[in-house]
């Protein structure tokens, strides 16, 4: 058991990726975008601390979950403890779903010196990377806020190492 510092969480979205999904909103970011949809989330020292445990027996107790999201904030600016959150989650047969104002390509950049980042996209499925970018705001498309970002299937992308955007069931 470890500790994170969260903004909050969202016990059931339907708006966060696909299916009913528990949203784990983490505290801290570092892209500060202009429009986010979570400024509240940027203060590194904001939010509260909770025990990944907790989070994972919140997480437990609705059955109708298809999976969860860690958005933000930045959630790799916190990979280890997600990490470890993930690999509960997985072991109860949900996904993962991970937003990040990185990109894919930055990310990986990144996970060369610290390897939980890396460990973050391997246990995931899809990944909803890029800045939000405010002249690229739409609302018609599914899960993402600009146009910019893309939904990448993780799971296609590390395997056959080459970019797989996520198509829906």
């Amino acid at each position: 058991m470890s500790k994170i510092r969260i903004a909050g969480v969202v016990k059931e979205s339907i708006t966060d990726g696909e299916g009913i999904r528990f949203v784990l909103f983490v505290q801290g970011c570092p892209h500060r975008c202009p429009g986010c949809h979570n400024p509240q989330t940027h203060d590194f020292g904001g939010g509260q601390v909770v025990d990944t445990d907790d989070v994972v027996k919140e997480f437990s107790k609705n059955p109708l979950l298809r999976g969860i999201t860690f958005s933000g904030g930045e959630p790799f600016c916190q990979p280890a403890p997600l990490v470890e959150i993930g690999e509960q989650v997985l072991r109860l047969n949900k996904n993962i779903t991970v937003y990040s104002g990185y990109t894919f390509e930055e990310l990986l950049k990144m996970s060369k010196a610290d390897s939980n980042i890396l460990r973050l996209l391997q246990i995931s499925d899809v990944l909803i990377d890029g800045r939000f970018e405010l002249d690229k705001k739409s609302l018609n498309i599914r899960f993402r806020g600009s146009k910019n970002q893309r939904m990448i299937d993780l799971k296609k992308t590390l395997d056959c190492g080459g970019e797989t955007i996520y198509t829906f069931e």
